[in-house]
């Protein structure tokens, strides 16, 4: 799996069907996350787990979204992430700190931690959770929060909730947060114009729901060639400049422009 701090996209595969973990993988995504939550039946849950568990490997380990801390079938997901062959949980409609804690607690510190902001409360309670040092970034499921809020669009009506999320992850110095799914997947333009806009608003990385949305996801994420050129001299100039000030493309360059020349380096 990738390191935490370059997985740009993380593609869901349904608990029920494991054996398209490999294809998953196979399709360029930073991380997956098997899902026992939304894509597996409320009759099936017990016999996905069982198949999942079957699937997991210590060589290639892969997220799990288990089912919410208020379902009957919590805790025996929580026991199945303790396994090698897992290296994180996404969990879904986090509203409290308690369960951010029993989670980590359960799974331990080794393991990632990504709690989804999906209701009301839970964008309330989400700097108490972030303080909690149990959690490395968030995600959103903006599908589920449009539902709790009764809020009708995915754009504009949902900025005020993304930029806070945004926000809060700075101030508790996590990796900028998830944003949610598209849900077309045969449109690349749709695709390319809802990642671009949750990296405008400093999102790190993105959900995906198919193969296809991967690469266009991975490309909407990873710095231009020309912005990677930028970087490099900038990060030249100052170094040649012994502590002098220096300008680049007839800019001055400081310290905030420096940082951001050698972040963007970095997630090159």
């Amino acid at each position: 799996m990738s390191s935490k701090n370059t997985v740009r996209s993380y593609l869901f595969v349904p608990a029920s069907r494991p054996e398209r973990i490999d294809k998953a993988f196979n399709a360029g995504a930073g991380a997956v996350i098997v899902d026992l939550e939304d894509a597996v039946s409320p009759a099936d849950k017990e016999t996905a787990r069982e198949s999942l568990y079957k699937h997991l490997r210590t060589d290639r380990g892969v997220y799990v979204r288990i089912n919410s801390a208020d379902t009957a079938w919590f805790e025996q997901d929580l026991e199945l992430c303790k396994s090698s062959g897992v290296s994180g949980v996404f969990l879904p409609k986090a509203e409290s700190r308690e369960v951010i804690e029993t989670v980590s607690r359960t799974i331990g510190n080794e393991k990632l931690l990504v709690p989804l902001i999906e209701t009301a409360r839970g964008i309330d309670k989400a700097r108490e959770m972030a303080a909690t040092g149990k959690i490395q970034r968030f995600g959103f499921g903006s599908i589920d929060f449009q539902v709790d809020l009764r809020i009708d669009g995915e754009g504009e009506e949902l900025l005020f909730f993304r930029s806070q999320i945004v926000l809060i992850s700075r101030l508790e110095n996590l990796l900028p947060p998830v944003d949610g799914v598209t849900v077309v997947f045969d449109d690349e333009e749709v695709i390319r114009s809802e990642t671009s806009r949750g990296r405008r608003l400093g999102f790190g990385g993105k959900l995906c729901i198919h193969p296809k949305q991967v690469p266009v996801v991975n490309g909407c994420y990873r710095p231009s060639e020309a912005l990677i050129d930028w970087a490099r001299r900038v990060v030249e100039a100052t170094d040649k400049s012994n502590g002098a000030a220096v300008a680049v493309d007839g800019k001055m360059v400081d310290l905030p422009v420096i940082l951001r020349a050698k972040e963007i380096l970095a997630g090159a």
